[in-house]
C-alpha cells in the first residue's frame, strides 16, 4: 500500500491503544528518535486541552453527566478543531513541514464508542476527520486488559469511565474489529505492548521507519 496521507511535507502519526498500553511513553521514545533523525516533530494528544476536550475531561472523571451519542459526538468536534483551529492544529503543523504525532485519534472513537453503538455510525460521525487527514500510520499497542488494569492503578489514583475491565475487553476487540474493516484505506501496525519499553520502542521505530522511509 502507498503511503495513504501525507499534506505538505510533514507526516501524521497517530498512536493508539487500550488505557494503559504505554502510549504516553513510546510517544516520548519516538519523538526523541525522529528529532534525531532530523524530522521536526510535534506531539499532541486527543481529548484536547480546548473548551470541548475540557469537557469531554469531565465527562470521562464522571463530574459531568451525557448521553453516550453526546460523548461520541463530542469527541468528533474536538478532533475537528483539534485538526483545523489556526493556532496549533495539526493540519497547520503539517502544511508547515512538522511531523505530528498525536495521542489518539478516530480509530479510539471507532473502538470505544462503538462498544454502545454501530461502528458504522461513529465512522461516518468522523467522517469529516476522516477526509481532512488520515494518518501516514497508525501505531497500536496490543496488551491485555488484565495488563492494562495493572499499570492503570499504579499510576492513577482513580478510574476514567472507560477505564474497567469488561468494557476494555469489548473496546480491544473493537480495535480490531475497526482495523480489518478499514484495511484497504488505512495503514495500522500491531504492535506487541507487553515485552519491554526498549523492544516496543524498537519495533516502533523500525515499522515507522519504514513507512516513512527514513533512515
Amino acid at each position: 500500500m502507498d503511503k495513504i496521507n501525507k499534506t505538505g511535507k510533514g507526516f501524521f502519526i497517530a498512536f493508539e491503544g487500550i488505557d494503559g498500553s504505554g502510549k504516553s511513553t513510546q510517544i516520548h521514545i519516538l519523538n526523541e528518535r525522529m528529532k534525531q533523525a532530523g524530522i521536526c516533530c510535534y506531539t499532541t494528544m486527543e481529548p484536547t486541552d480546548s473548551p470541548i476536550g475540557s469537557l469531554i475531561h469531565q465527562i470521562m472523571t464522571g463530574r459531568v453527566k451525557a448521553d453516550n451519542r453526546v460523548i461520541a459526538a463530542l469527541f468528533a468536534a474536538d478532533r475537528l478543531d483539534h485538526l483545523l483551529n489556526d493556532v496549533d492544529g495539526i493540519v497547520h503543523k503539517i502544511n508547515e513541514g512538522t511531523t505530528v504525532i498525536t495521542d489518539r485519534y478516530y480509530f479510539s472513537s471507532y473502538a470505544y464508542h462503538s462498544v454502545d453503538m454501530p461502528m458504522d455510525w461513529v465512522i461516518q460521525a468522523n467522517g469529516p476527520s476522516s477526509d481532512i487527514l488520515r494518518p501516514t500510520v497508525t501505531v497500536y499497542l496490543d496488551i491485555s486488559p488484565d495488563t492494562a488494569l495493572e499499570r492503570i492503578a499504579q499510576n492513577r489514583f482513580h478510574q476514567e469511565l472507560f477505564e474497567k475491565k469488561s468494557r476494555l475487553v469489548k473496546v480491544r476487540e473493537k480495535y480490531l474489529e475497526a482495523f480489518e474493516k478499514l484495511a484497504d484505506v488505512e495503514r495500522v501496525v500491531v504492535i506487541d505492548g507487553s515485552r519491554s519499553r526498549q523492544e516496543i520502542a524498537d519495533d516502533i521505530w523500525r515499522e515507522v521507519s519504514r513507512c516513512l522511509d527514513v533512515r
